[in-house]
């Protein structure tokens, strides 16, 4: 008896769930660093740092967003979802907000978005 395109079981490598627990952890802190550095801007200068403050919004949007996309890898049975490049692009540039955390999950997604286990799941899923 063969199994039906709908009734197959997809198995997620093992490096997909990687890049979901690392994408979350890293949005995590990429919330907590922005709501941090934000707080210390406006407080270490008595509120006139409130004028620096946008400066901040990067890593919290990156955050939200890095939250959202590893929720998707992580889910069970599989969303369709590509390989994110902004995402890795942007948790790299996160180094000029010294987040060592995020530039190494970028680098990460990366090497594995170029797996070839990883590129045929992603092919299976959005098929």
């Amino acid at each position: 008896m063969t199994a039906s395109k709908a009734t197959r079981t997809i198995e997620k490598p093992g490096k997909v769930a990687a890049l979901g627990i690392a994408t979350i952890v890293s949005g995590a802190v990429n919330i907590m660093a922005a709501c941090g550095i934000t707080l210390a801007l406006v407080l270490g200068t008595l509120g006139l740092g409130i004028i620096c403050a946008p400066l901040t919004i990067l890593p919290a949007i990156l955050g939200i967003f890095e939250i959202l996309y590893g929720v998707k890898l992580l889910s069970n049975p599989p969303q369709p979802v590509r390989p994110s490049l902004p995402i890795a692009i942007l948790e790299i540039a996160m180094v000029l907000y010294l987040n060592v955390i995020s530039l190494v999950v970028g680098i990460l997604a990366l090497v594995f978005y170029n797996d070839v286990e990883v590129k045929d799941y992603f092919e299976t899923i959005n098929a």
